[in-house]
This record gives C-alpha cells, structure tokens and sequence, in this order.
C-alpha cells in the first residue's frame, strides 16, 4: 500500500500501491478530469493548502502539471528550483527541507536527479512527499496518468499486450509502467537492443525482445521512449540512424499496420528517432491527451493524500 508515516502518506513509488488503490486514484482521476472542461476550471477541495514544488530536474510538463492541479484544487503553490534558490549557492538538500518545514506547507512535490532523493526528503519534513521522478527509480504519477489515458481510449486494463520500446536501461518511466502495467493484468513486452535493456528486468515479469516488427504485430499499445541524446556518447549504440532504422517507428513500419496499436509517448519526441515526424502528427492526439490526463491524475493524487474535501 501507499507508504504510511504516522499520520501522513506519501506517494514514493508504483510498486508500493496495491491494484485496488491505482484503480481508485483512476476513478477519482476520471471525476476530476471533467472539472477541465468547465468555464471556471477550479474546485475548493484542498482551499487553505500550501504545496511546494521542489524540481532540482529540468521539467515543463511535470512540473506545470502538478502546479495547474494543485490551483485547480484551490491550493497554494510555492515553486523551488535549483537555478532559482539557494540551491544554486550550495544549500543541501537537507537544508531546504528545513526552510519547507519551517514555511508549514501542507505537500511537497520532489522531483530530483538521484534515487531515493524523494524519499530521504520524508525523513526532513513533517508533510506528505511525492515523487514527480528520482534519478533512474520511478516516476509513479506519470505510470498512472498513462494508465488512466489508456483505459479512457481502449475501455480496460487487464488483458492488454503492451511494448515498451526504447531506452529501458536508464528509464525510471518504463520502471513505474511496468510496475502499474503488471499490477493492473496487463501483459509487458520489452524492446530494446540487449545494451539498453537491464539485466535482472526479466523478473519484474516482463517478456523482452530486440525485433520491433514482430512486437508491432502482438501489442495493443506501443509506448514509445525518448532516446536521451546524451546516451548516445556512452556507445550503448552505433548512431541514431541505426537506432531509427531498427527501433524507430517509421513511416513505413506505421502504414503497413492493420490494426494499428495505441501509440504513446511520455515527451518530448524526438521526431525522426524513435518515431517519424508524419507518424508523430498522425499520433499526437493521443500524446497531448496524456498531458490533459496528468492534470486530472495529479488532482487525485492531491486529493487523495491531503484528505480534502469536494465541496
């Protein structure tokens, strides 16, 4: 279940939620996403809270959604970040988590380039901690947020033949998917050549294979990984043309599809990489509908573990 600290919860990883509480934070997502769609695009659930956004990672999509669900919640939000506190000056981590305990903030969102940073937080401050993604660990919202867009597009979970495809190694989004997918009865293929792919993956119970061709024809969703272009300097593989010619979702590879999976994507796209820059058009609805879809997600995650009320 959800890590309990005395009287608060925190939400550190996927692999710490028990399938009936990712299916409630769905359900509760599924209710808050129509609060979007109103003229006035705010509820008083959580009015009087303080939640601090603590980025110590470049973000724009995490960041600016956890911030818009927390105002459509009616909360406050105070935003750090390394270029712009005394992070910058040499404060420790520790340090600014005295100065958030010391402002009485009500959550604190954590989003930092080590593991285990979100949770070394919980031991400094005395309100609930989320992890918005740790080094190459989890990123547990965006696992449900994509959860969430597929059982909206595809009506279930369970049953579901998913392939990850891309950079598994150094992806803590393909950690918490595989952790969310698993849980929820979905079956998890991994694809990937043998350098990107992490030794003991196999026990998390996934499948794993280096030909993309034969997993386009098996899956009902392709979820597609931004190959970080600063790996490709660590020879994990020969070049970007290589990769593309072998893992991209080329044009050629898109039209010969029938039926045609559910493509997705955690941005930003590399257009012309892991996937062609016609396809991504073809696609981008459903990608840009995973950005919609975190808003309402986060709003139930807020929700959830500040105990707030409706109203």
């Amino acid at each position: 279940m959800r890590e309990v600290r005395g009287n608060r919860r925190d939400l550190l990883s996927i692999s710490s939620l028990e399938k009936d509480e990712i299916i409630n934070l769905l359900n509760s997502a599924r209710s808050f996403a129509e609060v979007s769609t109103r003229s006035v695009k705010k509820v008083p659930a959580l009015r009087g809270k303080t939640i601090v956004n603590l980025f110590m990672e470049p973000s724009t999509r995490t960041r600016m959604s956890f911030e818009l669900a927390a105002k459509r919640l009616s909360a406050d939000v105070v935003n750090f970040s390394s270029s712009t506190s005394s992070l910058s000056k040499g404060e420790s981590l520790k340090d600014t988590a005295k100065t958030i305990v010391a402002m009485g903030v009500d959550a604190v969102v954590v989003r930092h380039g080590s593991a285990g940073a979100p949770q070394m937080m919980t031991a400094w401050v005395d309100c609930p901690v989320i992890n918005a993604g740790d080094g190459m660990h989890e990123h547990p919202t965006q696992a449900l947020l994509d959860l969430f867009t597929i059982r909206e597009l595809l009506g279930r979970l369970e049953g579901l033949k998913v392939a990850i495809v891309g950079d598994i190694d150094h992806s803590r989004v393909a950690r918490s998917n595989i952790h969310a997918l698993r849980k929820v009865g979905a079956e998890v293929l991994l694809v990937a050549p043998q350098s990107l792919i992490p030794q003991d993956i196999r026990r998390m119970g996934v499948e794993v294979t280096g030909a993309l061709d034969e997993a386009l024809g098996w899956c009902d969703v392709l979820y597609l990984l931004r190959i970080q272009l600063e790996r490709v300097n660590e020879s994990r593989f020969p070049s970007l043309r290589e990769y593309t010619l072998l893992y991209g979702l080329t044009e050629a590879r898109w039209f010969e599809l029938d039926p045609k999976p559910l493509v997705m994507h955690p941005g930003p796209m590399n257009r012309g990489v892991e996937i062609d820059s016609r396809v991504a058009d073809e696609v981008e609805s459903v990608i840009t509908g995973q950005v919609a879809a975190g808003v309402a997600l986060r709003m139930a995650v807020l929700y959830d573990l500040l105990g707030g009320s409706r109203g």
